[in-house]
């Protein structure tokens, strides 16, 4: 049975998000205590690690675990979600590790590998290989699911991701995602060259009603949550593009779901309609030639080509590049080297 990606939770779902006003006879308690009381499964060690990394906070300020709230105190908390209990097999999967210290570390995920066990996948994936290599990432020693993920990529797509290591960091990590400071960027080859070549997508993205496996984008509220996607074309190639993708928020398939919404679907992406001739007569030579490129990117075009986020013991801002995958460069090669073909035989 295959990976059921539309299963797989998207970045703010690894999270558990709170905002609670106090009520106006309530009684001066200890902030730690009162959430404990407030909060479904959660323990003074989280809650503790939340203060710590700054993601409890009352009127909008950071506080400590001392503090007393007084009656009409805005309490918001961003926490990684408790753990479900499944039984998580160790795998020694190799990882690309671009970056570690003792709070997080950064991996170069590749293209194929399900970053987390699902119906179907529950070996061989990143979180196999985690529990192996780390064997005291936050959550892991309770059974959790997905130990140490801040956030995700899906399975086809290559690229950068970071990795918690601590409680203190996983909460840190979760409120950066939560406030849309971290930075991602994508590479993306297209079909047809965006109109126009620099924008941005929005729309609110849920669950397709013709198939549940796929996501679309909507104009009600009622229907998904809010995206946005900005992008620049940095090669226009004649029938593709070569696309950059900055993510403001995190949604399941995002970058996949908007280009296909605008009529762009992302090249070889067989979810989202682009694993077939979009640009151009699909006969002779031209349809034998993109055929050869699907077999050279035999996925969607999609890699997470850098990230950037402020560290949560240093505060220091750490900055991550990633170069395209072997499968990808070939693809973009192809293109390029037929565009500087054409090019040639016009000045002929």
């Amino acid at each position: 049975m295959a990976e059921t990606e539309d299963e797989l939770p998207e970045d703010d779902e690894l999270y558990e998000h709170h905002r609670i006003v106090v009520d106006k006879g309530q009684s001066l308690l200890r902030i730690d205590r009162f959430l404990m009381d407030r909060l479904q499964n959660a323990t003074r060690t989280k809650i503790q690690a939340g203060i710590d990394a700054e993601s409890v906070r009352v009127n909008d300020k950071p506080t400590k675990a001392s503090y007393k709230i007084k009656p009409s105190d805005i309490i918001t908390v961003s926490l990684p979600h408790p753990p479900r209990e499944t039984d998580l097999k160790p795998e020694n999967i190799p990882i690309n590790i671009v970056f570690e210290d003792d709070d997080l570390l950064v991996i170069n995920k590749p293209a194929g590998m399900v970053v987390h066990p699902a119906h179907g996948n529950w070996d061989g994936t990143l979180v196999n290989a985690l529990v192996y290599h780390f064997q005291n990432l936050p959550t892991s020693r309770h059974g959790e699911v997905r130990p140490g993920l801040v956030h995700r990529i899906d399975k086809d797509t290559s690229g950068l991701m970071v990795i918690a290591k601590t409680e203190f960091a996983m909460t840190y990590l979760a409120r950066q995602f939560f406030e849309h400071t971290i930075e991602r960027t994508y590479n993306a080859l297209t079909w047809g060259v965006p109109n126009p070549q620099i924008g941005t997508i929005t729309g609110f993205i849920g669950r397709s009603i013709k198939d549940r496996k796929v996501q679309a984008i909507y104009d009600d509220e009622s229907k998904g949550k809010w995206a946005v996607t900005h992008y620049t074309t940095l090669e226009d190639l004649g029938y593709v593009a070569l696309v950059e993708c900055k993510l403001e928020t995190g949604r399941t398939h995002q970058i996949r779901a908007h280009f296909k919404h605008i009529g762009n679907p992302l090249f070889n992406d067989a979810m989202y309609g682009g694993d077939r001739i979009l640009r151009g007569t699909p006969v002779g030579s031209y349809k034998a030639f993109v055929e050869n490129a699907f077999k050279l990117l035999p996925r969607q075009a999609l890699h997470a080509r850098s990230l950037g986020f402020k560290h949560p013991r240093t505060k220091e801002w750490l900055q991550f590049e990633s170069d395209l995958p072997d499968d990808f460069q070939a693809a973009l090669n192809k293109w390029k080297s037929r565009l500087e073909s054409r090019a040639l035989d016009t000045n002929d």
